[in-house]
C-alpha cells in the first residue's frame, strides 16, 4: 500500500516544453518553459525586493539544474529516443523553475551520485525519488514529503522465495547510495527472522552485514535487474513504485511491504532555494495537481 500526500503543482505553470538527456557526466541540454509558474516570478520581480544570494545566481543564470532519475518510470524517466522526460518528479522540476522563471536543465542522477553533485554544484536540487531521514537533514534541506512510498523485494519465481523468512542467508541487490538494505534488515530483525546483534542504524553498511543476509550493491537499477536475471543476486529491494518497471513476466513481489520512504525535494543547507521550495510545495497541498500526477503516472 502506499501512502498518497494530497498536494498540487501550482496551477497554469507550462507552455510547451522541449527536453533533452543529461548525464552525471555530460552537459544536459535546457528545457525551454515559455510560461512561468506563478503570477509574479522571482526572475520578474522588482529589483528592489530581497532575493536570497543562491536564488538571483539562478535567476541571472536564467536556468535551474535539478538532478532527476532517469530510468524510473512515473518520476523520471528518459525516453531513449527522443530524450524527453517524463514522470512526477520531472513536472515539480518544471514548477520549481517556472516559480523562479527560468528554464530547467535536467542531470540524471543515480542513488550514489546525487548528494555529490548538489555538494558540488553542478546541481542545484534534487528531485530524484530522495528519501527523507534524519540523517541526511543534517547534510541536506528536505522540503515537506510530496509522495511517500515503501520498500520490497522483487525476485524471480523459480527461485521460490515469496516471504522475508525465504530471505534468510540470501543475496540481495540494492543500489549504492540507498537506505533500501538498511529499511530490509530492521524488517527481518523485527520479525526475529536475525537477531539484530551489531545492528546500529547510524553505522549500517550494507558492505559488510551478513548476519542471515548479505548485500550486493550496484550503481543503478537497470544492473541491479540483470543481475537478477543472471543468479548473481536472489532478490532486488529498493522502494516498490522504483521495483514496477521491472517487475515483468515471470517476477513476483514478495508478501512483504516495509519502511515508508518520504520522498522530498533535496536543497543546499541554508539555501534560499530551499525555502522557494517549500513554499512550492506547500502551495501544491492548496490545489490537486500532485494528486493528479500520481494518477497519471500510475503511482495510486
Amino acid at each position: 500500500m502506499k501512502r498518497r500526500l494530497l498536494s498540487t503543482v501550482v496551477a497554469g505553470i507550462m507552455g510547451a516544453m522541449l527536453v533533452a538527456c543529461g548525464s552525471a557526466s555530460q552537459p544536459t541540454e535546457v528545457a525551454e518553459i515559455t510560461e512561468a509558474s506563478q503570477e509574479k516570478p522571482l526572475a520578474a520581480a522588482p529589483a528592489d525586493e530581497s532575493v536570497a544570494a543562491d536564488v538571483q545566481a539562478i535567476v541571472d543564470r536564467g536556468v535551474l539544474k535539478v538532478g532527476v532519475k532517469n530510468a524510473v518510470v512515473g518520476f523520471g524517466y528518459e525516453d531513449p529516443l527522443t530524450g524527453e522526460y517524463t514522470g512526477m518528479e520531472i513536472e515539480l522540476a518544471k514548477a520549481l523553475a517556472g516559480k523562479l522563471g527560468v528554464d530547467v536543465e535536467f542531470t540524471a542522477v543515480t542513488a550514489a551520485t546525487r548528494t555529490e553533485l548538489l555538494d558540488s554544484g553542478d546541481i542545484d536540487c534534487v528531485l530524484a525519488t530522495f528519501t527523507i531521514t534524519d540523517e541526511r537533514k543534517e547534510s541536506w534541506d528536505f522540503t515537506t514529503p510530496y509522495y511517500t512510498d515503501y520498500v520490497s523485494v522483487l525476485v524471480e519465481d523459480s527461485k521460490g522465495i515469496k516471504t522475508l523468512d525465504d530471505l534468510a542467508d540470501a543475496t540481495v541487490g540494492v543500489s549504492s547510495g540507498s537506505t533500501s538494505a538498511k529499511a530490509l534488515v530492521k524488517a527481518m530483525i523485527e520479525k526475529g527472522l536475525i537477531s539484530g546483534d551489531g545492528f546500529d542504524e547510524e553505522s549500517f553498511d550494507p558492505a559488510t552485514w551478513t548476519d542471515g543476509i548479505k548485500f550486493q550493491q550496484y550503481d543503478d537499477y537497470p544492473t541491479i535487474s540483470t543481475a537478477l536475471s543472471a543468479g548473481e543476486v536472489d532478490a532486488f529491494c529498493v522502494d516498490k513504485s522504483i521495483l514496477a518497471i521491472y517487475k515483468t513476466e515471470g517476477r513476483s513481489y514478495i508478501d512483504a511491504e516495509f519502511s515508508p520512504q518520504d520522498y522530498g525535494i533535496a536543497t543546499t543547507k541554508g539555501s534560499g532555494l530551499s525555502k522557494v521550495a517549500e513554499e512550492l510545495v506547500t502551495e501544491s497541498f492548496e490545489n490537486g495537481t500532485i494528486d493528479k500526477l500520481v494518477s497519471e503516472n500510475g503511482l495510486d
